[in-house]
């Protein structure tokens, strides 16, 4: 009887919750009927056990005797502002955040596959899970995912979509979003962010952004990087770094570089000078052998000092097997302190946000295996583009609200007797409650018994069972 006071409190909790954050969005839609249809929508994306199409979810939720033209509009037409929605999301997320600590992003690009070679912002790209060596081609659309990363707790972080930016390329298909590449749709994300943190009342908040090699190779995105941001990004192995140059001295002009510095993959062969820590990552002990190289100068890149972190390869056994990680190498700016270049944040704090950026590629996962993202048949100049960036919206949402309710850790207790749960909720656990807090029911209901050995009887049994699942369904 507790067990069920308490899963009924959680409902309660989760659905106030979620209704609070889309309520909190109304100021982003220009009129009250979109912003009603904007609700059912939502709801529908629970209720949807097919493809996430409009058509889908609309039948989800029985409107199915009415036009639906005016549904598809909220995608077709300017029925939001979804620089506005976005901006309302980072507000709700800075609430989650002290001010003395950063305040993290991740930044990564992602590709929506579709399979129309007219479709507004479509061009060839290397095929998702095709073997690398025979890789295949595939049209898709480009987008560069923004996130806001949680505060670390035992190991686990969440990325929660702030943004989705499209970032076609010159030759795809013409849409309304301009063609950009994908670092400049970071720098764009980036100043964005910036500027609505400071009129958040965060001027003093720095920012964190975790990027892999394909944002950090390019020398324009560090230059153009707005102020107060920190940028930790992975290297090339051959990265060509500087020393800081000299003190000026003598005629003609000053020296840009110093001397030049090991690449970062000649590091490895160095015995001595190398840290070990353990780094908690998703709830296990990680120990990692590093060595932090610098201030340096990238080539290209004279007005960013810089630090090298490298982080050697470890060695592990998993269930009797022995799992063997490359070594890693990072760039992270440095920030000025009187006269002198410091790393931003202790070493192992960088370390183990680090570790999270992968939490980009779990949100991929989910927001398209999960949540059907991409599978909304718009195909107009501005549908094909804001379709994409409400199923990420949506998707956040979800994700903010557990985050709200349970934490990280603290998730609903599993319904199978067999399983004790991981170390967090998953996705599909936040699913569940929502069906469960919504449909009013139990996460299960014993509605199936074992099959009789009496195999003439057959058809009897399979008739009970059926009339009983459809009963335990009405009530």
């Amino acid at each position: 009887m507790k067990q069920d006071s308490t899963k009924s409190n959680q409902s309660e909790a989760l659905l106030q919750n979620m209704f609070e954050l889309i309520r909190s969005h109304r100021a982003a839609f220009q009129q009250e009927r979109p912003y009603q249809r904007a609700e059912w929508l939502f709801l529908s994306e629970l209720f949807t056990f097919a493809g996430h199409t409009v058509t889908q979810g609309l039948m989800a939720i029985g409107e199915t005797e009415w036009d639906w033209s005016g549904w598809y509009r909220l995608f077709s037409k300017k029925r939001f502002d979804y620089s506005k929605l976005t901006s309302i999301t980072l507000r709700e997320t800075v609430k989650e955040v002290p001010a003395e600590q950063p305040y993290v992003v991740g930044i990564d690009g992602m590709l929506v596959p579709r399979s129309s070679q007219k479709m507004p912002g479509t061009s060839w790209w290397k095929a998702l899970g095709s073997a690398p060596f025979k890789p295949g081609l595939a049209r898709a659309q480009r987008f560069v995912h923004l996130s806001w990363l949680t505060p670390v707790q035992a190991g686990y972080s969440r990325a929660i979509p702030l943004q989705m930016i499209a970032a076609f390329p010159e030759k795809a298909v013409a849409a309304e979003e301009k063609k950009r590449k994908d670092w400049e749709a970071g720098i764009e994300g980036l100043t964005w962010v910036r500027k609505e943190l400071d009129a958040a009342g965060r001027e003093g908040q720095w920012v964190l952004a975790l990027v892999d090699g394909g944002f950090e190779r390019v020398a324009a995105f560090w230059r153009q990087l707005p102020e107060r941001t920190i940028l930790l990004g992975r290297t090339a192995r051959s990265r060509v770094l500087y020393s800081l140059p000299g003190e000026y001295s003598g005629c003609g002009r000053p020296r840009s570089y110093g001397e030049r510095a090991p690449k970062p993959h000649e590091w490895l062969k160095q015995k001595s000078g190398w840290k070990t820590v353990a780094v908690k990552v998703r709830g296990r002990e990680r120990e990692m052998r590093y060595r932090v190289e610098g201030p340096y100068l990238r080539e290209g890149l004279v007005e960013q000092p810089l630090f090298l972190i490298v982080v050697r390869g470890m060695d592990r056994k998993v269930n009797g097997r022995r799992i063997k990680r490359d070594p890693v190498f990072y760039l992270v700016s440095a920030i000025q302190v009187a006269e002198s270049w410091v790393l931003p944040l202790p070493e192992e704090e960088l370390l183990a946000w680090a570790w999270q950026r992968w939490e980009l590629e779990v949100a991929h996962r989910e927001m398209k295996s999960g949540l059907g993202l991409g599978e909304k048949q718009c195909w107009n100049p501005r549908s094909a583009v804001t379709s994409v960036q409400w199923s990420a919206w949506v998707y956040a949402l979800l994700l903010l609200t557990g985050y709200r309710t349970w934490g990280l850790l603290q998730g609903p207790t599993p319904p199978a007797r067999w399983w004790k749960g991981s170390g967090r909720w998953s996705f599909n656990t936040l699913w569940r409650a929502y069906r469960a807090a919504l449909w009013g029911t139990r996460d299960f209901q014993a509605v199936c018994s074992l099959t009789m050995d009496n195999w003439q009887k057959k058809d009897a049994w399979l008739t009970a069972l059926t009339n009983a699942t459809v009963a335990a369904a009405r009530s």
